[in-house]
């Protein structure tokens, strides 16, 4: 599936709640109509303990958003 933004892209939010922010595209799921940009949606997710974090807590990471909702620069 063909998309108007790919990875490496520097785009703008046009619609919901981060609309204005402006990133560069992380990934592109062609498949389920989504993109991830740098700093646009930042969710919280909490992590167990592992060897990788032996404390746990909370990390920060971008989410995902619509590709229609975001327009190339």
């Amino acid at each position: 599936m063909k998309t108007h933004v790919a990875k490496g892209d520097t785009v703008e939010v046009i619609a919901g709640n981060h609309k204005g922010k402006q990133g560069t595209v992380l990934s592109v799921n062609a498949a389920k109509g989504q993109v991830v940009v740098e700093g646009a949606r930042v969710i919280k997710k909490a992590i167990r303990k592992s060897e990788e974090n032996p404390d746990g807590g909370i990390l920060e990471q971008d989410g995902p958003i619509a590709i229609s909702n975001v327009k190339k620069i």
